[in-house]
C-alpha cells in the first residue's frame, strides 16, 4: 500500500497531498459565499458539497469516506463509504465536512469552516452510528497531565500548573448548550474563564491545542464525526485529545454495539480515534474566526485563508489565496 508520506527525507521530499486537498476546501468555501447570512443552511451546504466533490476527482489518491454527509440514501454526494479521488496514489480514510457550521454560515456568524481530514487506510475510527462524543482537548502541555475521567476543576488546576500560569488565566471553550449548564458552572467555580461557542467545535478544539492560542482547553459533548476530524489535527499539533461516545437512545446504543464501538464509557485515546501520526487536516475559512479568516470578496477578486496540518512532519501551514471572481461566482 502506498503511504501518505512515502519519503520524508530532505533530498527526496514526498508529494504533499495536503496542498492538493486545500483546493477542495477553498472551492467549497467560495461556493458558500452567496449563502452567508441568507438563512438557508441547506443551500449553503449543498453548494459546498458540489464544489468539494468536483475538486476531489482531480486529486491523485484513492480515498474512502469514513465520515461524510451521512448514509448514501440521504446523502447522494460525499456519503459514508463513497470512493473519492482519481483512484491512483495512496489509499486513505477520508473525513469531510464541506461546511462545519452550516447554521453559522446561514446566520453570518463566525467560525464556519470547510474541512477535510485524511489518514492511512483503516486508521480512522468510524463512529458514525453514535452521533455524540464527550471530548477533552488541550495543547502539548496537557499530554499525560489531564484526563477526561477527572473532574473538570482538577483538570483545570493540573493544566494551569503544567502551563505555569494561575488558574484564573485559564480559558476553556465549551459549546453553549443546555446540556453544558453544570459543566460551565463547574469551570467557573474552579476559577477559570469560559469561551462559549454557538457551533463549530472543530475550530474550538484546534484553537485549544495551538501554540499561543487564546484558549487552553476545549471540553464538552459535541459531534462524534467532529471528534475524529479534530483528532487528525491534534496529531499534527502534538496536543492531547480524548473522547467518550455518548449514545442518546437505546437504539443508538445497539447500533454502536453492532458497529463494534465502545458505548460503556470507555475512553478513546488519540490513537484510538486515529491510529498513527500519518494524518492530514485541511480547513478553509467560510466566515471569520480565530483559526482562519473567512472568504472575502473585493470586486474582481476573492480572498481565502486556509490552514494545513500534517501529522508526519508536525507542520502547520497557512495559505492565503487570491482568486478571480469571474472564475467562481
Amino acid at each position: 500500500m502506498v503511504s501518505l508520506t512515502a519519503d520524508m527525507s530532505p533530498l527526496h521530499p514526498d508529494r504533499n497531498l495536503a496542498l492538493e486537498l486545500v483546493r477542495a476546501t477553498e472551492a467549497a468555501s467560495i461556493r458558500a459565499v452567496p449563502f452567508i447570512g441568507r438563512g438557508d443552511k441547506e443551500a449553503a451546504d449543498g453548494a459546498a458539497v458540489d464544489a468539494m466533490r468536483a475538486f476531489f476527482s482531480t486529486v491523485d489518491f484513492d480515498g474512502t469516506i469514513v465520515i461524510g454527509e451521512g448514509e448514501k440514501d440521504n446523502a447522494p454526494m460525499l456519503y459514508n463509504g463513497e470512493r473519492v479521488g482519481s483512484g491512483r496514489g495512496p489509499q486513505c480514510d477520508v473525513a469531510v465536512d464541506p461546511i462545519d457550521g452550516t447554521s453559522l454560515t446561514a446566520a453570518g456568524r463566525q467560525n464556519a469552516l470547510s474541512v477535510i481530514a485524511v489518514s492511512d487506510q483503516g486508521t480512522m475510527l468510524d463512529a458514525s452510528t453514535v452521533f455524540y462524543m464527550d471530548k477533552l482537548v488541550t495543547g502539548p502541555a496537557g499530554v499525560g497531565v489531564v484526563d477526561i475521567r477527572l473532574p473538570i476543576g482538577e483538570n483545570i488546576r493540573l493544566l494551569a500548573k503544567a502551563l505555569g500560569k494561575p488558574v484564573d488565566e485559564i480559558v476553556v471553550s465549551v459549546l453553549n448548550r443546555p446540556r453544558h449548564e453544570q459543566l460551565i458552572a463547574d469551570i467557573r467555580e474552579a476559577g477559570a474563564g469560559t469561551r462559549l461557542m454557538s457551533d463549530g467545535d472543530v475550530a474550538g478544539g484546534i484553537n485549544a491545542a495551538r501554540h499561543n492560542a487564546r484558549t487552553d482547553m476545549c471540553v464538552g459533548i459535541g459531534g462524534s464525526p467532529e471528534g475524529i476530524v479534530t483528532a487528525c489535527a491534534i496529531k499534527a499539533l502534538g496536543g492531547h485529545i480524548q473522547g467518550v461516545l455518548v449514545p442518546r437512545t437505546d437504539d443508538e446504543k445497539q447500533k454502536g454495539r453492532d458497529a463494534g464501538l465502545h458505548i460503556d464509557g470507555t475512553v478513546y485515546e488519540a490513537d484510538d480515534l486515529v491510529k498513527g501520526k500519518n494524518t492530514i487536516f485541511v480547513a478553509t475559512g467560510v466566515t471569520d474566526g480565530q483559526l482562519v479568516q473567512g472568504v472575502r470578496r473585493d470586486g474582481d477578486f476573492i480572498y481565502t485563508e486556509s490552514v494545513v496540518l500534517r501529522g508526519a512532519s508536525g507542520t502547520l501551514r497557512r495559505i492565503s489565496s487570491e482568486h478571480l471572481t469571474s472564475k467562481w461566482l
